[in-house]
């Protein structure tokens, strides 16, 4: 057939369907584990279907598969990104640079503004992890015991740790939907970070108000035992010193000098390197402090007949690519202390490339173009497109039940829009994330939802009225695009 047919609107629903079925059903079966081979394998499947009936339609292998490698050298520079960040999260462990952000954190916890403190703990301990997840299952859960100490809703504490694991979960670099979003969008990673805080830092800023208000309203004495036991945990292994902080500082400088990602992440991780050598040689050279993360023996690391030279560059080496798990009698620190380096952000590697050949697939067919047409014709202004796409980020995490499945598919699905319209991809990306990354977790049927509510051992329906940030993110990125604040039309490389 030389003439190959676009695809059509109904053929396009197939592999949609096919895909939010196969979705439903990995999170019903491999529960939290969905996202580290079922999905990737649902995201392949979707997009073989795709593939037949584009071949069907007339289409030659050979223009498919071009199709798919263009599509996922687009996402390419997201993925040397996302090696670096696991890199990066690694030597910033050993150096002491996350600790530090913890522990100082920590600090800050004071039982008479517990909820809004709460809320601003987790923030910095996911910024310094970027991830909600864990920082909900280390600090978040003792927030919870001293929040019921203390006699408060135990959704209400919940809310307030969500909230604050997913803004710093938003705003981090080292987050995979920090990364994941802006790659499905074609945008880069800190002008993502950039564009958001128009979003963010007012939805938390609400959020925080809220929390300061009930908990000056409700707030009495109680114990801080489990903070502190961390603090003296984290103090016993590391040297916690401001100066730590001069290593993010760099890097801070370096972005806001827009010295491009990749060289200023690089630098981020050879210097969290040479602070782990030169001012945390104790901890790593001791046999008994570090572990592999998998078989949790204290010398699985280095031997201690290993010479001092030897045993810091294998220790920062396994940090840069493998796990990596300070030792502790204390379980919550020895959680929040883990790093798996390059190899932990594998699954999202996989997961970037499986949805590129899926988005590939389905450009190459036609469509995503005979869905996008739908949105074309029909809205003409920015703010219901992007309210739009905010509603099917929603819809993803309540029927695929998956929040990378809410970021990747519609930023696949608009990303032609809002080029056709000239609007910057940030702006798609950043809504990706104001209304797909930050609502997953108000699912009850959700990976998110359902491993929460099994860290935190509070269901989602109790803690949903209570997460402000969560709430607040999708309507604050609405209304802020009604505005038109910095929503300037994209500038093309001719101009």
């Amino acid at each position: 057939m030389s003439n190959p047919k676009k695809g059509t609107f109904l053929q396009a629903l197939i592999p949609l369907a096919v895909l939010v079925t196969l979705l439903v059903l990995n999170v019903s079966y491999f529960e939290d584990d969905a996202s580290y081979g079922p999905n990737q394998i649902a995201l392949l499947l979707a997009a073989a279907i795709a593939g037949v009936i584009a071949v069907i339609n007339g289409l030659k292998w050979d223009d498919l598969l071009n199709g798919i490698l263009k599509s996922i050298n687009q996402a390419m520079p997201s993925i040397l990104i996302l090696m670096l960040i696991g890199a990066l999260a690694g030597t910033w462990l050993i150096s002491g640079i996350v600790p530090a952000m913890i522990y100082y954190g920590l600090e800050i916890l004071s039982p008479k503004i517990f909820l809004f403190a709460a809320c601003l703990v987790c923030m910095i301990v996911s910024l310094a992890t970027g991830s909600s997840w864990s920082t909900a299952a280390t600090v978040g859960v003792a927030l919870i015991g001293i929040g019921q100490a203390l006699g408060f809703n135990v959704g209400l504490v919940a809310g307030a740790v969500i909230s604050g694991s997913y803004f710093g979960d938003k705003m981090s670099p080292l987050s995979d939907t920090t990364n994941l979003a802006p790659a499905m969008a074609g945008s880069d990673l800190f002008t993502h970070i950039r564009y958001m805080t128009y979003t963010t830092v007012p939805s938390i800023a609400i959020a925080l108000i809220i929390f300061l208000i009930i908990g000056f309203s409700a707030s009495g004495p109680g114990n801080e035992g489990d903070i502190l036991a961390v603090q003296t945990s984290i103090q016993g292994s590391f040297n916690i010193s401001p100066w730590l902080f001069l290593v993010p500082l760099i890097v801070i400088i370096l972005i806001i000098k827009k010295v491009p990602a990749l060289p200023a992440l690089l630098v981020g991780v050879l210097l969290g390197g040479f602070v782990a050598v030169t001012m945390q040689s104790e901890l790593i050279l001791d046999s008994n402090a570090l572990s592999d993360g998998e078989s949790h023996e204290p010398s699985a690391l280095i031997d201690p007949a290993y010479t001092n030279g030897k045993a810091s560059i294998m220790v920062v080496t396994q940090a840069m690519f493998g796990d990596v798990q300070v030792v502790s009698d204390n379980a919550m620190v020895a959680d929040l202390l883990s790093s798996s380096g390059m190899m932990g952000m594998m699954f999202v590697i996989l997961l970037v490339i499986t949805a590129m050949v899926f988005g590939g697939m389905m450009e190459t067919g036609g469509f995503l173009q005979a869905i996008v047409n739908i949105f074309i014709h029909r809205i003409k202004r920015t703010t219901p497109l992007v309210a739009s796409t905010a509603g099917t980020c929603v819809f993803f995490n309540l029927t695929a039940s998956e929040q990378y499945v809410s970021i990747v598919v519609p930023g696949r699905m608009f990303s032609s829009v809002y080029d056709e319209k000239n609007l910057p991809p940030e702006l798609l990306s950043r809504t990706l994330e104001d209304s797909g990354t930050v609502t997953s977790v108000l699912v009850p049927w959700n990976s998110c939802g359902a491993y929460h509510k099994g860290v935190l051992g509070v269901d989602p329906i109790a803690y949903l009225p209570y997460c402000f940030f969560n709430l607040i993110s999708p309507l604050m990125s609405i209304a802020v695009t009604a505005t038109g604040y910095k929503i300037a039309k994209k500038v093309s490389k001719a101009d």
